[in-house]
């Protein structure tokens, strides 16, 4: 017994057809460049260039505190100090904070991740929680009272 629908030939290929949207495709409008510094003209004066304020979310989201440590009181002689910073931060971000905070000019900045680390009293272990931190160099002869004595 045989199956009739297996012996018929296809004698009409189909034809792709594309189809045809009712609603007209829009072309994305691009947004205009913003220049951050502005070149203003004023009559027989040369030109002076002004620089906007860019936004900048807060240094309460990028640090957590200044990090106090016999190593980080060596670094102060160097014109480094450290701070312990959110696992978000990045490097522009503590340097724009610090300058803000502190009323600095910050000449470089290293960022260090922390690892967690197994610790064990008796037979209950744990961790204890990582973090991160950075090590700003600021300019010399500028200071960061970060111990009041």
């Amino acid at each position: 017994m045989a199956f009739p629908f297996f012996k018929t030939k296809k004698t009409e290929e189909k034809k792709f057809k594309p189809k045809k949207s009712a609603v007209p495709v829009r072309e994305k409008k691009k947004a205009p460049k913003i220049n951050p510094s502005v070149s203003l003209r004023v009559d027989g004066e040369q030109s002076r260039t002004i620089k906007k304020e860019v936004k900048f979310g807060g240094a309460f989201r990028v640090l957590k505190s200044p990090h106090v440590t016999e190593k980080a009181t060596d670094l102060t002689a160097s014109n480094q100090y450290v701070f312990k910073i959110y696992p978000r931060a990045n490097k522009a971000d503590v340097k724009k904070a610090i300058e803000k905070v502190f009323g600095v000019d910050v000449t470089g900045v290293k960022v260090i991740n922390i690892p967690k680390k197994k610790r064990r009293l008796g037979k209950i272990k744990g961790f204890k929680e990582g973090y991160k931190k950075a090590i700003v160099k600021i300019k010399e002869g500028q200071k960061i009272e970060v111990l009041s004595r």
